[in-house]
């Protein structure tokens, strides 16, 4: 037989733990010093990661779980790591001293690259799943929780936390799934006897999530190791295309998501494929592999027009220069002193009309400027360089101190890329001269976005920059919740990134206010791709899946 708390008994362990909470857990900066996200400095902070080791925390949090929950048994408890580990095991341990037996297990914060791969530790039963964590301030932290969960097949009973910052009202994503919120205190339990003003903004509205999945296409053997940027996907009007870790090069309808056709490249050795985004021009279909192979296909067939074999590995995107018939991508080498390069072919027999060969490899993509007759690229040797697009007579060089993984943004008059040196450089694009350089926190594995006058770049610092590119000045960042290496792409006036929280976000291009977002199991760091007849988002994440999004306005 269960046998529950009275009701005084229950009252004394909240009011300890309300004690603990205020004596030991709020910190304020006179106490400590206390980081913000932002660089600078917070007034205030809960920590419970101080006090979630003591036995007597963790059996009071365990006796409360029983009385809110002991109704709802059997059950099962998970969470992700680090503070809900010793909330799933106290508790765990704790119902078990009263000879009640739960599951319990814990999300990893990213899914493990090596050995055997998962991104849940131990097993999820059949049993109600009630996720824990210390703290629920917006919900962000348990969002993709849900999302993973929900992936296995299953439903979420139930969110809980020892503090909520919110009202109930405000968690609209919890509600619309039909998930409980529940915690033993919320911030008005504070607001007098911690005597510090406007903790939270009452009035602040949550970020809706206005997209809805019509269906999601997984290419199997996803190769979780590399987290980069992979093959982004490219649409016409009917199909997808896009390479796969597992050597496949797709081509999947947009309406269903069903296979249209599959072209298989040849292997490597280490478990790189196809990192290259494919380019479109009329029928024709181009992309590289680290099979050292370029490769042109038709894209209504998936047959080889002709393939260009010259190279050692291709993970380099092309780009064409329709009006030259020429077609652009950067080579690696496994020779001395050549690892790398770039190279134009006719794009219509692969010929090879010129190529410059450069020290380090080329993961560059390179960017072709009609207007100039212009295409530059970047390499690991630090060096963007431009060239003349149909004699390949180099126009000018610029020397970072970061290898530029990535491609370029052209405007009419500038050129903006990312380099590993943590820096977005400015020049102009005639003769590479510096117009400006920012600095941001971390290196940039991304490309740039030109649009209405402003510079979009993403970092390895998880924010996204808007800058002003004659002044270099920030206009706006936003902070995701993971690094970025995503690019970002504007979509009718607004602004998309995707992040490694797995989240795309859709941002407000002139205030940088998050609008809406989507949330995914696994991360994104490719651009994704938009069908503006069928107002479809494309969305694809590191372990080669797509999914496609309509918003939920658009399906009444």
């Amino acid at each position: 037989m269960l046998i529950m708390l009275s009701k005084s008994e229950n009252a004394k362990l909240l009011d300890n733990l309300k004690a603990i909470i205020r004596t030991e857990v709020f910190i304020t900066k006179d106490r400590e010093r206390i980081a913000s996200k932002k660089g600078g400095e917070s007034n205030w902070l809960f920590d419970f990661r101080r006090v979630l080791l003591k036995p007597d925390v963790l059996k009071a949090i365990s006796d409360v779980f029983l009385e809110k929950f002991g109704k709802e048994f059997p059950l099962q408890i998970g969470g992700i790591e680090v503070a809900a580990i010793p909330l799933i095991t106290g508790v765990v341990m704790g119902l078990d001293r009263r000879g009640i037996q739960v599951n319990g297990f814990f999300i990893r914060k990213s899914r493990k690259k090596v050995g055997l791969l998962r991104m849940i530790e131990g097993n999820v039963t059949s049993d109600r799943i009630i996720l824990v964590d210390d703290i629920i301030n917006t919900g962000k932290s348990f969002f993709r929780q849900v999302e993973v969960i929900e992936s296995l097949g299953k439903k979420v009973d139930a969110v809980f936390a020892i503090l909520r910052f919110r009202d109930i009202d405000y968690y609209k994503y919890f509600h619309e799934k039909g998930i409980k919120v529940e915690s033993l205190f919320s911030l008005d339990d504070f607001s007098d006897s911690l005597k510090v003003k406007n903790l939270v903004d009452k009035k602040e509205k949550p970020v809706p999530m206005p997209f809805k999945t019509e269906w999601c296409f997984k290419s199997e053997k996803p190769n979780y190791y590399y987290v980069v940027p992979k093959s982004a996907p490219i649409i016409d009007e009917t199909k997808l295309y896009f390479g796969a870790d597992n050597g496949n090069f797709w081509a999947i309808h947009q309406t269903d998501g069903s296979v249209a056709w599959k072209y298989r490249v040849g292997f490597h050795a280490k478990g790189k494929n196809i990192f290259s985004s494919p380019a479109l021009y009329n029928n024709q279909l181009f992309f590289g592999a680290y099979d050292g192979n370029f490769y042109c296909l038709d894209k209504n067939t998936g047959k080889p027009q002709w393939i260009f074999m010259e190279a050692d590995w291709i993970g380099s995107s092309p780009c064409i220069a329709d009006n030259l018939g020429l077609v652009f991508v950067g080579l690696e080498f496994g020779l001395w002193k050549k690892q790398g390069g770039i190279v134009a072919l006719d794009i219509h027999t692969g010929k090879k009309k010129w190529q410059y060969s450069m020290t380090e490899m080329v993961h560059s993509s390179p960017a072709y400027s009609s207007m100039h007759s212009m295409v530059i690229i970047g390499g690991n040797d630090n060096v963007v360089r431009a060239f003349d697009a149909r004699s390949g007579t180099l126009r000018w060089e610029f020397k970072t101190q970061g290898a530029i993984k990535e491609s370029l943004a052209l405007s009419s008059k500038l050129v903006a890329f990312g380099s590993f040196d943590s820096y977005v450089y400015i020049l102009e694009i005639e003769t590479g001269k510096l117009v400006k350089a920012f600095k941001t926190g971390e290196p940039i594995y991304s490309t740039p976005l030109f649009f209405n006058d402003k510079l979009y770049v993403s970092s390895l610092d998880k924010i996204l920059y808007c800058i002003d590119p004659l002044s270099g000045g920030v206009l706006w960042q936003f902070r995701t919740g993971g690094r970025v290496l995503a690019s970002p792409i504007a979509i009718e006036g607004k602004i998309y990134i995707g992040s490694n929280d797995g989240r795309l976000y859709e941002l407000d291009s002139e205030s940088g206010k998050n609008t809406g977002f989507f949330q995914s199991v696994e991360r994104i760091t490719n651009a994704i791709a938009y069908n503006g007849k069928t107002r479809r988002f494309f969305v694809p994440t590191f372990a080669n899946e797509i999914y496609c999004l309509t918003r939920k306005e658009d399906s009444n």
